[in-house]
């Protein structure tokens, strides 16, 4: 099969990223042609080009050519978008229909229903939004960046192309990493029969690495990701202080509250900033902690970290929101805490670590939660199927 991957890549890196590469190595080790047409956010520079990417949000000319002649020259069997904002737009769904190649759209965020794609505001859920006619909620909380012209055109982009039908009608099949996340884009108005679950994957690391890493030897716990205010990071370092050092806590992970998270450590014991590190430690770091800590406060789409936790047989203790809530079964592959809650967190943690017995058993259910779920090959079998019943929908049947 042919296939032609889109994705338009953010300034920060992200966990869209790491997914775009896993699938595409992942189909071209099984004999795929693959080609990955990209565009990177790093090409917006000053306030004319701000304007100018605010102008073509809803439909890019240019773009809609690039992806035309892509088509053209590769002749794709089904073209694959990760992302296409905001450089790309939803007019590369017109280029691949005037062509009638069928479409999957991975649906990383909520980009086509929330102006801020994360239903999270001023430290709170938020869905003023979702299902609405136009969002004016995310213009008025100028959203998008502070931005009111920003957030008009995002609204703008989301509402105009379900006006017009785009999303119901252009893209053959959805790919959503979690039940939940499905749900919420069927009340946004998406076809649930285009939208299909498949979860993200990882190879399971390798742990015998020649390099030297230098271990600490006494228990600790682990949180690895972005030193976001959604991500938690607050209720996390609020819990530790609670535990008055029963357990040390290490933070993999950079982003704007690295300064503020460094100087509130000053005040909680046992707490330990590593920044951002190589994944080879970071797999090793995950490996030898007594358990992960997801303390989200918005809807992650699914979350990378406990996966890649799980790969490595230890046990997660997170929010109960959003994907993060289907993904840990608690009790079994680790706990559940009510969202931003500090004490709750800290009682969880404490019951961790006075049950050894039952954390063990944990972390075995942990691996063989992610060779049933979440291991390459039948993430492969997932991905294929999705794209052969986009290209049934276009009448285009053939033999994988």
């Amino acid at each position: 099969m042919r296939v032609l991957i889109l994705h338009n890549r953010y300034r920060i890196t992200s966990g869209e990223e790491a997914v775009v590469r896993a699938e595409q190595a992942l189909l071209e080790a099984r004999g795929h042609a693959v080609e990955v047409l990209e565009v990177d956010n790093s090409e917006i520079d000053g306030t004319l080009g701000k304007v100018k990417t605010a102008i073509n949000v809803i439909y890019s000319q240019s773009s809609k050519k690039l992806v035309g002649d892509a088509i053209s020259k590769f002749k794709p069997e089904v073209v694959h978008v990760h992302n296409f904002f905001p450089l790309l737009s939803p007019s590369v769904y017109f280029a691949c229909n005037e062509a009638g190649i069928p479409i999957v759209q991975t649906l990383h965020n909520y980009r086509v229903l929330c102006a801020i794609a994360s239903f999270y505001r001023d430290g709170r859920i938020c869905e003023d939004c979702l299902g609405q006619p136009f969002g004016w909620s995310g213009v008025i909380h100028k959203c998008y960046r502070g931005s009111s012209i920003g957030s008009a055109a995002v609204s703008a982009m989301s509402s105009i192309h379900r006006w017009i039908g785009t999303w119901k009608e252009r893209v053959d099949a959805y790919i959503c990493l979690t039940e939940f996340s499905r749900q919420k884009f069927v009340q946004g108005g998406i076809p649930a029969d285009k939208l299909f679950v498949k979860p993200n994957f990882v190879y399971p690391p390798s742990l015998s690495s020649e390099k030297s890493i230098d271990l600490d030897q006494n228990p600790y716990a682990v949180y690895v990701g972005r030193l976001y205010q959604e991500k938690g990071i607050g209720t996390l370092l609020e819990a530790w202080k609670r535990l008055d050092g029963k357990i040390k806590l290490k933070i993999v992970g950079d982003g704007p509250l690295a300064q503020q998270v460094k100087e509130e450590t000053q005040y909680v014991s046992n707490v330990e900033l590593l920044g951002k590190q190589p994944p080879e430690l970071v797999n090793q770091l995950m490996a030898n902690a007594q358990f992960v800590v997801v303390p989200s406060e918005w809807y992650e789409t699914f979350g990378l970290v406990v996966i890649e936790s799980f790969s490595v047989g230890t046990p997660v203790i997170a929010s109960k929101i959003g994907a993060l809530a289907e993904l840990i079964d608690d009790g079994r592959n680790g706990l559940h805490f009510s969202p931003g809650d500090a004490e709750d967190l800290a009682v969880k943690i404490k019951w961790v670590l006075d049950n050894p017995d039952k954390l063990a058993r944990m972390r075995q259910s942990s691996y063989n939660e992610f060779k049933v779920k979440y291991d390459a090959e039948r993430n492969y079998e997932k991905l294929i199927g999705i794209y052969q019943n986009a290209i049934n929908s276009k009448g285009r049947i053939r033999d994988v």
